[in-house]
């Protein structure tokens, strides 16, 4: 065993059981470290094994590689005492448990409600509107009930599966827990027309002005942001100069434009729209701009959809509004023929460009179930979707259609009627999937007593007025066409933080809008 070259004689007794002594010492902790890392593999495959199901749950798993073994045998032989490692080893238990409460913070939300009963928050002329399952085959019956308040991070995720949004597992952006959840304040709404966007406008502006965030304002001082053409950055108050460094929310009319909007808005910009029937929609559309050229020489809706196809033109102004005028909103082509051959193909085409550019999709028809969708989206509270109807009309400026008035509006409007019959359906399968059924109706019951207490406290009579009933003439809402657009009479209030809150609810878009412009850039006069 011993090398000739290191002994030229008979090496002593003694010198040669001091070396075979050496040898032995040095490799006793050799083989320590080896028996180590054969209990290392063991503890590996045991937790791989007891946490395989959490794959499913998008928990990141690390298996043991070469380099890995390297990096540890390395670690092992740096260390001086096996006893110290063996006493730093982690409670396995303990980190198991952790994980799986971490993944299945199921919490009920305890919401105690009283006997009162509130009327819904929708739109009256289109209760009888409503898609159903019959209509088309597109539209899914709800699923299985859910009842959960806190859902999995994996499910919440699926939402956004279909966006261009990457989202890494163990990234928390788009979880719901009562842990992990914090609220958004970077937001794009996508505001369009004649949908109860007013409403969700003044959501965001009094959520925005109460905790100082800045909004993407148009440029000197203008209410919209440039409507009806493609949105810009240079559209935005602040932009080009450079006055502002971050935009939290930008909510304004605009024909929505990605690539530019990503300009102005952070990466982690939330983005949200909400849509309407295209019937109840366009009657709308047809009363509040009744002065503009394509209305105005129509007698009535009826008569101007038997003429559609001689009067409209879409390079007219104001034209966009009378054909697929959500299309038009969302950026995309809307001069689709009725009955064109390639309907199919572009309405898939339309859909899909409007679910990988946002996160979520409201229905007006159901707005209170769409507040409570935002509230769990946005990790806000209950009280902040809290509101009043705004920019609404009174039932007198109200035309009620006949059913083949309706019919020819979803013909004359297929592109916006196929893109609403598609966000309609996934609305449902998003409520059943993020909230369930059962605690959507808590929670909505929640949001309508609020909302019932709240007015009695802020409004006179208890709801909205006629714009010539109106005490305050500064909270005037805008009225444009023949629609009568009411507002509201604030109660005698004494406490100031109270009347403060009571009159923001209240305030129209246009007067709020010019509040915004005032704090924001007070030094700015045009």
């Amino acid at each position: 065993m011993l090398s000739p070259r290191r002994w030229t004689r008979e090496p002593p007794v003694s010198s040669v059981t001091s070396y075979l002594g050496r040898r032995l010492c040095t490799r006793r902790p050799l083989m320590a470290v080896v028996i180590i890392l054969i209990v290392c593999i063991v503890i590996q495959t045991f937790i791989t094994h007891r946490t395989g199901h959490d794959r499913v749950n998008g928990l990141q798993h690390h298996y043991l590689t070469k380099q890995k073994l390297f990096n540890s045998l390395r670690t092992l032989i740096e260390r001086p005492s096996p006893k110290a490692l063996l006493a730093r080893k982690p409670d396995l238990k303990s980190q198991q448990k952790n994980r799986t409460a971490y993944l299945h913070n199921e919490k009920p939300l305890d919401l105690t409600l009283s006997d009162e009963t509130v009327l819904p928050h929708t739109d009256p002329m289109i209760e009888g509107m409503k898609v159903s399952p019959g209509e088309t085959e597109s539209i899914n019956k709800p699923s299985p009930k859910l009842s959960h308040y806190f859902v999995p991070q994996s499910t919440w995720m699926s939402l956004f599966a279909e966006t261009n949004q990457r989202i890494t597992p163990s990234s928390p952006t788009w979880a719901y827990s009562e842990t992990t959840c914090q609220p958004k304040s970077h937001i794009v709404f996508l505001k369009t027309h004649k949908t109860a966007s007013s409403t969700i406008l003044n959501i965001l502006y009094r959520y925005g002005e109460s905790r100082n965030l800045t909004f993407a304002l148009p440029v000197k001082k203008h209410m919209q942001l440039f409507y009806p053409n493609y949105f810009a950055k240079h559209f935005v108050e602040g932009v080009m100069s450079h006055r502002v460094e971050e935009f939290h929310i930008m909510c304004n009319h605009m024909r929505f434009r990605k690539s530019e909007v990503a300009k102005v808005m952070p990466e982690d910009t939330f983005y949200f729209s909400i849509l309407r029937h295209p019937v109840a929609m366009m009657e709308s559309i047809y009363t509040y701009y009744k002065n503009a050229a394509i209305f105005r020489k129509s007698v009535s809706l009826d008569n101007l959809l038997d003429s559609c196809l001689t009067s409209y033109k879409p390079t007219l102004s104001k034209h966009n509004f009378a054909h697929n005028a959500l299309a038009f909103d969302f950026g995309l082509n809307n001069n689709v023929a009725p009955n064109a051959d390639d309907l199919e193909e572009r309405a898939s085409v339309a859909i899909a460009a409007i679910e990988n550019d946002f996160h979520l999709i409201l229905i007006s028809e159901y707005f209170d179930e769409s507040l409570i969708l935002l509230k769990h989206a946005l990790c806000w509270s209950l009280e902040d979707v809290l509101s009043f109807r705004l920019n609404s009309r009174s039932d007198k400026s109200r035309q009620p259609l006949l059913p083949n008035t309706a019919e020819k509006i979803k013909n004359w409007n297929a592109l916006d009627w196929k893109i609403y019959l598609h966000f309609n359906a996934t609305f449902w399968d998003k409520v059943e999937r993020l909230v369930g059924e059962e605690q959507m109706k808590k929670e909505v019951n929640a949001l309508r007593e609020l909302r019932a207490k709240l007015a009695k406290i802020c409004l006179k009579d208890g709801g909205a007025v006629d714009p010539s009933q109106l005490s305050d003439r500064k909270l005037k809402p805008y009225q444009s066409g023949k629609a009568v657009i009411q507002g509201y009479n604030l109660n005698p209030l004494t406490d100031n933080q109270t009347k403060q809150k009571c009159l923001r609810l209240i305030t129209p878009e246009l007067q709020y809008t010019k509040l915004l412009y005032s704090k924001q850039f007070p030094d700015l006069h045009y």
